[in-house]
C-alpha cells in the first residue's frame, strides 16, 4: 500500500480547502468548534453550498450526480471539513439510502430521491431498532401486510436519529411472518407525513435531543416505496451498515479534536506548568494518538481495497470499535485537563445573558463527552461487531 499521495491528490487537497475556506460561514464553523447542538439549518445550509460545488454527495458515482471521486479524494476531503470545523454531512440521505437506492431501487425509485438527498429537500430517518430489537436486528417485530397495491405497517422503532426533523424514513419490515427472521424482512422508504404516524422525542443525557421513538399504527405505504425484492431487506441492510461503520470511525473528526485536545493542554497548567508536559497526562496523550494513527492507517487500508474493486467487507466492524473508543478517550481527556472547568454544562438555549463559566475552549466539552457515551453503542453496539470479527473474520 502506498501511503504517499500524489501531486493530483495534494492539488485536489488545496482546491477542497480553499473552496471551504472561502465558502463555509464563520459563525457556522464557530457553532461545530464549539461542539454545541447545531440545528435542522446548520446542516441544511452547508450540505446545499456544498451541492451547488456538486460535492453534496461525496461517495457518489457521477451518473447519480455526485463528484465521482475516489476512495481517496473522498477521505482527503473529510480532513478538510473536519480541519476547517465545517459541520458533518448527515449520513442518512447521502451515505446510507442514496446508494441503497441507486444500487438496488427502480429507475422510477432513483429519478424521484436521489436529486432531493443531494440538494437535502429530503430529510432522511433510519427506521432499523425497536425495544428488543437493538442489536439482534434480526427480530424486529415491525410488521408490513399486504393489502391490494399497499402495504399496511404496523410497529414500534426506538433510537430514531433526527426522526422529528425528517419527512422520509427508510425502514426495515418484516413481510414473512413465517420466514426465517433475516428472510422475512424487507425495505421500505415510508413518508413521515403519512397518517399513523406518531414521533415521540427521546432527550438523551447531554440533553440534546437527537432521536426518539417512531409508532406506526396502520399506516399505508405504496408497494411501489419497496426497495428491489420483497424478502430481501436483511441483504440491503448489510450493504447499508457496511457503509455505515467505516464512516462512525470518524478519523478525521478525532484528528481534529485531538489537535484541539492538545491546544487545551497547553494552556492549563498543572504543578506551574503546561499541563502538557506533566508525564502521566502526557502519556495519556501519547497513547491516544498512536491508537488514532494505528486506526488511520486501518482505515487506509479498507480505501486502497475499495479503490481496487473490493466491497466493504466485515473488518468495516473494526473501524466502529476503535474510531468509537478513539472518540470516547478524546472527550473524557478534554474534560479531564479543563478539571472543575469542565463540571458547569453549557448546553443553554438561544438568546441567554448569562457569561460562559472558565476559558472559551472549555465551552461543549461536557457535551461531547456526554454524548459520546453512545458512540459504542449506536451503528451495532461494540460487543455484537466483535462477534461479527470473530465469526466472519477470524472464523471462530
Amino acid at each position: 500500500m502506498d501511503l504517499e499521495f500524489t501531486a493530483e491528490e495534494r492539488a485536489f487537497r488545496e482546491e477542497v480547502r480553499g473552496f471551504i475556506r472561502d465558502s463555509l460561514p464563520p459563525a457556522l464553523a464557530e457553532k461545530t468548534r464549539r461542539m454545541t447542538h447545531l440545528g435542522r439549518e446548520d446542516f441544511v445550509t452547508w450540505h446545499r453550498i456544498l451541492n451547488q460545488r456538486g460535492w453534496g454527495a461525496p461517495g457518489w458515482p457521477k451518473e447519480y450526480g455526485g463528484p465521482g471521486w475516489t476512495p481517496i479524494q473522498r477521505y482527503i476531503f473529510d480532513e478538510e471539513c473536519a480541519a476547517a470545523d465545517a459541520p458533518p454531512l448527515l449520513p442518512f440521505g447521502i451515505a446510507m439510502v442514496g446508494p441503497v437506492i441507486y444500487t438496488f431501487g427502480t429507475d422510477e425509485q432513483k429519478k424521484r430521491y436521489l436529486p432531493r438527498i443531494l440538494n437535502m429537500d429530503d430529510w432522511w430517518c433510519q427506521g432499523y431498532s425497536e425495544p428488543g430489537s437493538g442489536s439482534d436486528l434480526a427480530s424486529l417485530r415491525t410488521k408490513a401486510e399486504s393489502d391490494g397495491d399497499h402495504y399496511v405497517v404496523n410497529g414500534h422503532k426506538i433510537w430514531t436519529t433526527q426522526a422529528h426533523y425528517a419527512n422520509m424514513m427508510f425502514c426495515l419490515v418484516r413481510t414473512d411472518p413465517n420466514a426465517k427472521p433475516q428472510e422475512g424482512i424487507s425495505f421500505l422508504l415510508i413518508d413521515m407525513n403519512t397518517p399513523g404516524i406518531t414521533v415521540r422525542p427521546i432527550i438523551s443525557i447531554d440533553e440534546g435531543h437527537g432521536v426518539n421513538e417512531v409508532f406506526l399504527d396502520n399506516v399505508r405505504v405504496p408497494k411501489a416505496n419497496l426497495i428491489g425484492k420483497e424478502g430481501k431487506g436483511w441483504t440491503y441492510a448489510k450493504f447499508l451498515l457496511g457503509n455505515e461503520r467505516t464512516t462512525i470511525a470518524e478519523v478525521s473528526t478525532s484528528k481534529q479534536r485531538l489537535r484541539r485536545l492538545k491546544e487545551i493542554a497547553r494552556a492549563e497548567q498543572a504543578f506551574g506548568a503546561p499541563l502538557i508536559e506533566e508525564a502521566s497526562f502526557r502519556a495519556k496523550l501519547a497513547a491516544v494518538e498512536i491508537e488514532l494513527m494505528a486506526l488511520e492507517y486501518t482505515n487506509l487500508r479498507v480505501l486502497a481495497a475499495e479503490t481496487a474493486g473490493k466491497g466493504v467487507g466485515p473488518e468495516a466492524s473494526m473501524l466502529k470499535i476503535r474510531g468509537s473508543e478513539i472518540q470516547q478517550t478524546i472527550t473524557e481527556l478534554a474534560c479531564e485537563a479543563l478539571g472543575y472547568y469542565a463540571n458547569p454544562y453549557e448546553h443553554r438555549p438561544d438568546g441567554s445573558n448569562q457569561p460562559p463559566v472558565g476559558p472559551d475552549y472549555a465551552q461543549g466539552r461536557m457535551e461531547a463527552f456526554l454524548y459520546n457515551r453512545a458512540t459504542t453503542i449506536y451503528g451495532g453496539s461494540n460487543e455484537i461487531q466483535r462477534n461479527i470479527i470473530a465469526k466472519m473474520v477470524l472464523g471462530l
